[in-house]
């Protein structure tokens, strides 16, 4: 029972599986992106009781699903679904997962390239301005739309001092490419599986390069191009978007969230 306008009005803390899903597609380019992300986004999984709380994680794992239920979570909300836009047969661990969301009447809800693009609370532009990049513009093209965000420090940084802004650990990166510039001016952010697109930061000429994954294959065109480049982890670089929707659920609905934290190091 809510009114989305300018500001979502709540009458109760109970809502449907509907009337969620009809909350996040106020703000989240769900349909907007259906074809275009493999992602199966919405909801993959539904359930037949009101839901209080919902539990937010990176990915749809059996480890979130029995975390979800010690929380008392009706709900499961993740960056990373079980459904990827082709059959899968139901065995195995895949079976497992969905047999215990069915089980336990547990709602499973997922947001790929929605919560990734979101120009204020998705992963990239988080991770960006965390990094301290300011003046953010779209960066980084994939099927025909901007997935990620450049932009410029306010003064001139080491790859170091931004590591320090971010919390990383070096030690604990998958890769940190230092062949460019001591002093970065510009950068550009692309979080998850964006190494290949370092390519685009060095035609747009960008200065020091995030992202998630680290590949081999880029080792060279970094260094051949003098572009520093941080691979700083998948799961790392997208705990953002989740966490960032949780705290609007708790403010617009109401709602009890719970964050459920399971870093992968890759």
């Amino acid at each position: 029972m809510f009114v989305v306008k300018n500001k979502l009005i709540i009458y109760n803390k109970n809502m449907t599986i509907n009337e969620l899903d009809s909350y996040f597609r106020s703000f989240l380019s769900i349909d907007e992106l259906t074809g275009t992300d493999a992602s199966l986004n919405g909801v993959q999984v539904e359930n037949s009781a009101d839901i209080n709380c919902i539990a937010f994680a990176v990915d749809a794992c059996m480890e979130s699903f029995r975390r979800a239920k010690e929380a008392g979570a009706q709900m499961v909300f993740v960056h990373h679904g079980l459904f990827w836009g082709h059959e899968k047969s139901i065995t195995g661990t895949h079976y497992q997962r969905l047999k215990f969301l069915l089980e336990n009447n547990i709602a499973l809800y997922a947001a790929h390239l929605p919560l990734d693009i979101h120009p204020l609370i998705g992963n990239n532009v988080a991770l960006a301005r965390k990094a301290g990049l300011t003046d953010l513009k779209p960066f980084g093209e994939y099927h025909g739309i901007k997935v990620g965000v450049k932009g410029r420090f306010q003064n001139p940084v080491t790859a170091a001092q931004v590591l320090e802004c971010l919390g990383y650990d070096r030690a604990e990166l998958l890769a940190c490419l230092d062949f460019g510039k001591d002093k970065n001016i510009t950068g550009a952010v692309i979080t998850g599986g964006g190494e290949s697109d370092v390519d685009a930061a060095i035609d747009e000429d960008v200065d020091l390069y995030i992202t998630g994954d680290a590949s081999h294959t880029v080792y060279h065109t970094c260094l051949e191009n003098r572009i520093n480049m941080i691979s700083a982890g998948h799961y790392r670089t997208e705990v953002y978007g989740v966490q960032n929707v949780a705290d609007k659920v708790s403010e617009d609905l109401g709602l009890k969230t719970v964050f459920i934290d399971i870093p992968t190091g890759l």
